[in-house]
């Protein structure tokens, strides 16, 4: 695992009960823009899911298709952040949300951990991993954060 030992849970809201599984790759996608805690809190929990975390970072045409917005921050600049993450061993530009499934086998992902606001989407591939949905950290939003610091300027 990219840190030192970390449990699921550990001062952090909303953690669900998983144990880390020795051997296990976990996967899991995000735009991580504007950079905050809540970032930190679910790749923390992400990792302490297994032994290696790997992350799919959103490309900007991927974001801007989900949100009809731009990133602040670039593909390149968000994939380097969330590369210097102690939690994260490796990141990777996710093109598609339809892509999911190859990039759970490209990646050899034992669990696949989303957002809850996903809950159920991606059960489908229960087949070939386990699917793990966590609990977003509550009054942190990249949005909200935008929001608010486009109205204080």
């Amino acid at each position: 695992m990219g840190g030192g030992a970390r449990r699921v849970g550990e001062n952090q809201p909303g953690a669900e009960e998983e144990s880390p599984v020795a051997g296990k790759t976990v996967i899991t996608f995000g735009t991580f823009d504007v950079f905050h805690v809540g970032h930190v809190r679910v790749l923390n929990r992400s990792a302490a899911l297994g032994d290696r975390l790997v992350v799919g970072v959103s490309s900007d045409k991927l974001n801007f298709a989900k949100k009809g917005r731009n990133p602040v921050f670039s593909q390149e600049e968000r994939l380097e952040i969330v590369a210097n993450i102690k939690a994260v061993d490796a990141v990777f530009i996710e093109e598609s949300l339809e892509q999911k499934r190859d990039y759970v086998l490209e990646h050899q992902a034992d669990i696949l951990v989303m957002g809850n606001d996903w809950r159920g989407k991606f059960d489908f591939l229960n087949d070939i991993c386990q699917v793990v949905y966590l609990a977003r950290t509550p009054s942190v939003s990249t949005t909200a954060i935008i929001e608010h610091i486009a109205g204080n300027s």
